[in-house]
């Protein structure tokens, strides 16, 4: 489980700038939130950090007291620390409510904040390095962020799993319908999408990448 923010990072996160996530503090503070996370160094100079997805979920988190638990079931991270979506499968908690979706909300404005800082020309429309590093995750949470319900044990809802084709992710629905709609998301999040059969099985599914231009 990744260990919380110490009182002084925390007070460098919640006084990060509102629309844009810029950071200030001293330079071991913001090193210690890019080691966790956190934060990320923009590659253009003067170099200012920034939240990551992680970090703007912390910073939109009600406080609480050092000695208060977390809640359980609690939703799944990466040893990176950084927020993930849920991809459907019986495997994972049920994470419902409006916490949960004020954090996948929150984890997809951060998103969009870092795909406009690490592109020189400030767009949003088109899917940032961490995404293509991480593609699954981030078709996830393209979908949970829009709504779309993750499948459960009864096998309801979208899946998405990866695939042996390069920048490429299968997306499964439990109707056509379904289908259609996951389509349409992630093409308005940056993506291409379209509709495949299985020759063995004659499942249908979306076959996701980002998209190029």
């Amino acid at each position: 489980m990744t260990r919380p923010p110490t009182a002084a990072q925390r007070r460098v996160i919640e006084a990060a700038d509102p629309g844009t996530g810029r950071l200030r503090g001293t330079e071991a503070q913001l090193a210690a939130l890019v080691k966790r996370g956190l934060a990320f160094r923009h590659p253009r100079p003067p170099h200012d950090h920034f939240l990551t997805p992680a970090g703007h979920r912390i910073r939109q988190a009600p406080a609480t007291g050092a000695a208060e638990a977390p809640p359980a079931p609690a939703p799944a991270r990466e040893d990176d620390g950084v927020f993930a979506a849920r991809v459907g499968g019986a495997d994972e908690p049920p994470v419902t409510g409006p916490d949960r979706l004020r954090e996948v909300r929150g984890a997809w404005a951060g998103l969009l904040e870092l795909r406009r800082m690490t592109r020189p020309d400030g767009a949003t429309d088109r899917l940032c390095g961490w995404e293509r590093a991480h593609l699954v995750r981030a078709a996830a949470l393209a979908l949970e962020a829009a709504g779309h319900r993750p499948a459960d044990a009864a096998g309801d809802g979208y899946r998405v799993r990866a695939t042996p084709q390069p920048e490429a992710v299968a997306v499964y629905a439990p109707d056509a319908g379904a289908l259609r709609a996951a389509a349409a998301t992630l093409e308005a999040a940056g993506w291409q999408a379209g509709e495949y059969t299985e020759p063995r099985t004659r499942v249908r599914y979306l076959l996701a990448s980002p998209r190029k231009v």
